[in-house]
């Protein structure tokens, strides 16, 4: 190659040629043939290869321009071998002048590579999948400029959008090449919202409308990209000047923050830099886009996967700017979605009736989309590793939400099992029908009270499905985070009241908001907190900004309309806390009086029990106090020092553990001492085996997801409650270490449907 970059005759005029090329009729390897040669020619390279990864992950030695052409389809190296899986590894071009000096050099000898010095080699990827590796090498030692590395960069990028539409294969050919994953395969993760489903897969991303790669007019095109930054930085300008601040004031901590994002300099210049060579606006972003996802997407340092997340919104934003971004196209008739992550108002906007079940490779059972998930009675397994890469639109897939695994592309006879499976779990649901009606007692006469969660309007018709005794907790958050405003106060009456019409007289506690932490509203500026589940949320939230609380507290006076109340407040860490709740809620008691409307016949206030510092001090609390509920989930994530969304450390900590039952064992006792009635919510009381423990401890009054309700009145009738209390208190007395394995035990020698 000359040693001067000036001696390119244009990376525009060489696009132009590759999609010239790619055009003709022709064989693959008769058009990649063309393309080596015409990339050589154009860089004034000795060599120009193309390696495509098979399905193996071996890279394939596909076309060559330099080396020996009997070595096309018989050079192939291992995953990680040599200079290519060095690329293949990084995803981040590799140029050399002395290539044979670099550790990672692997010669293979019917190359007749031995001659070459000079290095440069790129990623060929598409969407963060890595497709191959484009190369070009030259018998002079030598460092490749940035202008010939982006040059080389740009045909890879297109390159790789004419590989990946495998039009340039025949049937035979796409078995060989890892264009998409082809192989039956399974997936292992985290159940998120139990059940079992199959289905069609459908990727949630924003589809890209398919434009022209290459650019008709460069200079149309900068300018174009130009205009659509511009355009995405005014916006979200305007989105933190207006609506962005309606609760409270400013938080420079985060505008900036996004601001810095959107202002990237070397982002941009990346773009600008991409559109300059000669790709179109939208493949300017989508390149860059790919670039940035297949580094950062498997970074463990949680900052910089954060740094992700923010440019795939940006890119994202860019492209509805460019007008790039496709209406999402109707689902199948059963249809399973894939994405990364989502959130709860995104998962509404599908068709219930098509949409049977859900894949993420991130997700926690916690989060607010598992539970509008559980709401829709749909099936989702989260963190399964490389779920957008692994899966395929419109393959077949099998979720396992029992067991936390994913079927991709099943051969038919493990459909035929899954669907025996199915049929078997219909019949599970036959026979929790016919008892929903019975009473939830254990064999020895203890009546529990069986509740279930809510939040939504859609889970209001499970309470007479599933025959719950009423509401136990009604998540009020849900409306303000499904908005994209803060609802108005005839809204929130509207939805409180249409909570107690279709409760009947059965009891509805409502929680008041709980927010912050991960749950943060789209029209609040909030600000960046290193622990943001010590940090500045719930109640703590709510005190400091009290008009928002007794907005919230008007609207629910206003909807009981004369009829008994139960309020329940969050995250209660000391008495005084729950004190200053009870003189706001007492506040507007008057004021609804004052204005002479109706107040609720009784008002019941309580207060969830999260924390271990209100443990120790729920004699005072249950003094004052008409109720508590036990929140297992921050209660357990707070006692272990274990964060519930941290993958590391979220399956450190388990409720089975003495430690953890001694201090359940001390809420129940007291309460039962104070005669104050204490129910625990949290997701464990949904789990049969869990919540036969938890009312071995005392408890009776659980808590639980609609659809666990029928599960967990199974075992209750089946559950010699006496019996198993007396074996589990010897057992945390003893400091067993494997009690979760006792009473599983237990379970199966005294036939307890767990």
């Amino acid at each position: 190659m000359a040693a001067h970059a000036g001696h390119l005759t244009g990376p525009r005029l060489l696009l132009r040629q590759i999609r010239s090329i790619m055009a003709r009729p022709g064989s693959a390897q008769e058009r990649l043939d063309q393309l080596v040669d015409r990339i050589a020619a154009n860089m004034v390279a000795d060599v120009c290869s193309i390696y495509l990864r098979r399905d193996s992950g071996q890279m394939e030695l596909w076309a060559t321009h330099g080396l020996s052409g009997d070595a096309v389809h018989v050079t192939r190296l291992e995953a990680n071998e040599g200079l290519i899986g060095e690329i293949a590894r990084t995803t981040k071009p590799l140029y050399l002048s002395e290539a044979h000096k670099h550790p990672k050099f692997s010669y293979h000898p019917e190359t007749g590579e031995k001659p070459f010095h000079a290095f440069l080699g790129v990623p060929i990827l598409h969407g963060g999948r890595l497709l191959g590796v484009l190369v070009v090498q030259n018998r002079m030692p030598r460092i490749y400029s940035e202008e010939e590395t982006e040059a080389l960069q740009n045909v890879a990028m297109v390159l790789a959008g004419i590989v990946s539409a495998g039009d340039l294969f025949d049937a035979q050919e796409l078995h060989t090449v890892a264009l998409r994953p082809m192989r039956e395969e399974q997936g292992h993760g985290k159940v998120i919202a139990e059940g079992l489903t199959y289905g069609t897969a459908v990727i949630h991303e924003p589809q890209v409308a398919r434009a022209s790669l290459i650019a008709e007019d460069p200079e149309a095109e900068e300018k174009r990209l130009e205009k659509a930054i511009l355009e995405m930085r005014q916006a979200i300008d305007t989105f933190f000047q207006g609506k962005g601040h309606l609760l409270g004031g400013p938080s420079r901590d985060v505008i900036e923050a996004y601001r810095m994002f959107a202002h990237d300099q070397a982002w941009v210049e990346r773009l600008y830099a991409a559109a300059a060579s000669g790709l179109s606006a939208e493949a300017a972003v989508e390149r860059v886009r790919g670039e940035h996802r297949a580094r950062l997407q498997n970074a463990r340092d949680p900052y910089m996967r954060e740094r992700l997340h923010d440019l795939e919104d940006l890119a994202n934003r860019l492209l509805r700017h460019l007008g790039a971004i496709d209406a999402p196209a109707d689902l199948p008739a059963r249809a399973v979605l894939v994405a990364r992550d989502i959130g709860p108002a995104e998962l509404l906007e599908f068709d219930r009736k098509k949409l049977k079940g859900l894949i993420l490779e991130n997700g926690s059972p916690t989060s607010h989309a598992a539970i509008v998930a559980r709401a829709l009675r749909l099936p989702v397994v989260g963190q399964i590793k490389g779920a957008m890469d692994r899966i395929n639109p419109g393959d077949t897939l099998l979720v396992d939400a029992e067991t936390g695994t994913v079927d991709i592309r099943p051969a038919p006879e493990n459909i035929n099992s899954f669907e025996q499976r199915l049929g078997v779990r219909h019949q599970r649901r036959a026979v929790f029908a016919r008892q929903r009606d019975v009473p939830a007692r254990t064999l020895d006469g203890q009546n529990i009270d069986l509740f279930m969660n809510a939040g939504l309007q859609v889970d209001l018709p499970r309470l007479d499905e599933t025959g719950a005794q009423g509401i136990g907790l009604f998540r009020t958050e849900f409306q303000f985070m499904l908005s994209d405003h803060l609802p108005r106060l005839d809204a929130q009456i509207a939805l409180y009241s249409s909570v107690l019409e279709a409760a009947k007289g059965r009891p509805v506690v409502f929680r008041t908001l709980d927010l912050g932490g991960d749950k943060v509203l789209p029209y609040v500026a909030h600000e960046r907190e290193g622990n943001p589940a010590l940090g500045w949320r719930a109640m703590r939230m709510a005190l400091d900004r009290p008009s928002l609380l007794r907005f919230q507290l008007r609207a629910l006076i206003a909807a009981a309309n004369g009829r008994p109340l139960n309020v329940m407040f969050p995250l209660i860490t000391t008495v005084a806390e729950f004190r200053s709740g009870r003189d706001l809620l007492d506040k507007e008691v008057e004021r609804a009086r004052r204005f002479g409307r109706a107040v609720p016949e009784t008002i019941n206030l309580g207060s969830m029990v999260e924390t271990p510092a209100i443990v120790w001090q729920l004699d005072e609390l249950l003094a004052e106090a008409g109720f508590v509920s036990v929140g297992a989930n921050d209660l357990l994530q707070y006692f272990f020092a274990a964060d519930r969304d941290n993958d590391r450390v979220s399956e450190r900590y388990d409720m089975l553990n003495a430690g953890a039952l001694r201090m359940l064992r001390h809420i129940a006792k007291t309460c039962a001492k104070a005669e104050r009635p204490a129910s625990v919510c949290g997701e464990i009381a949904g789990h049969a085996l869990e919540a036969a423990t938890l009312i071995a401890l005392g408890f009776t009054q659980l808590s639980v997801p609609p659809a666990a309700v029928g599960p967990v009145k199974r075992m209750i009738l089946t559950l010699p409650a006496q019996k198993l209390g007396t074996a589990l208190a010897r057992w945390i007395d003893q400091g067993a270490p494997d009690i979760r394995r006792k009473v599983a035990a237990f379970a199966k020698t005294h036939a307890i449907r767990v």
